[in-house]
């Protein structure tokens, strides 16, 4: 498994992109290896179009100081010290709702995968992403895609395939636990759900219990994905 992008003088010279119309696509980065960080921040940089407006080598690090200049991209590793990645995405979308952040990183198995995607993650590619591609990757990701890496795309698609429910699927939900359910397919934690359904935090979290058992899923994540893999609600 590739563990770093491996970026070079000639790569940076010879990699070939459109300058952006209007105002440069802002970039910042999140990953722990200084050598990989450098590299990217120099691509990013060294490209018309894109701009870098932070590199950090830790969640903590950026939570403290993207502030002063807020991105429209974040790239961000899934293995940072500390807090790691998929964590940092739910704090990143709960402070910056607009923000699009994008995963490169090495991990290509089926549960991460997952929960970056339903913890808000717009894209997810790994870090053999080729410097051209991830570049077109950003301009993707702004213009309402969602990048991944083809072996990541494969998976994405195994797995809705081996999980998919069976048609007219009825898991039993009363409407209320169904209101709930999709408040937490919106990004809403057990304190803002409640606050939305003027019920307290220990009300949703009784009845996130009940929906857990009739869906079948042990958490928060996998019961957001079985709702949004079943159009449940």
């Amino acid at each position: 498994m590739v563990t770093a992008l491996r970026f070079s003088l000639t790569l940076l010279v010879t990699v070939m992109t459109e300058p952006a119309k209007g105002r440069d696509i802002r970039v910042a980065i999140i990953e722990d290896r200084a050598r990989t960080r450098e590299g990217i921040q120099a691509l990013v940089d060294g490209t018309p179009g894109y701009r870098c407006t932070g590199s950090f080598g830790s969640m903590e690090e950026a939570l403290d100081q993207i502030d002063s200049d807020p991105p429209a991209v974040v790239l961000l590793d899934i293995g940072l010290p500390g807090m790691s990645g998929i964590e940092g995405i739910r704090c990143l979308k709960e402070r910056y709702p607009g923000v699009l952040l994008v995963m490169l990183t090495v991990y290509d198995d089926d549960r991460r995968i997952l929960d970056a995607i339903c913890a808000g993650a717009c894209g997810y590619l790994l870090k053999s992403t080729p410097p051209a591609r991830l570049l077109e990757s950003l301009r993707e990701v702004v213009g309402g895609g969602a990048p991944m890496s083809p072996e990541v795309a494969r998976r994405v698609i195994g797995l809705f395939r081996e999980i998919r429910p069976p048609a007219h699927a009825d898991y039993g939900l009363t409407p209320h636990e169904s209101r709930l359910l999709a408040l937490l397919v919106d990004g809403h934690n057990f304190k803002t759900a409640a606050v939305e359904a003027g019920v307290s935090p220990s009300t949703v979290a009784w009845h996130m219990r009940r929906v857990y058992d009739k869906l079948h899923v042990h958490s928060k994540s996998e019961a957001v994905a079985k709702a949004l893999r079943g159009r449940i609600v």
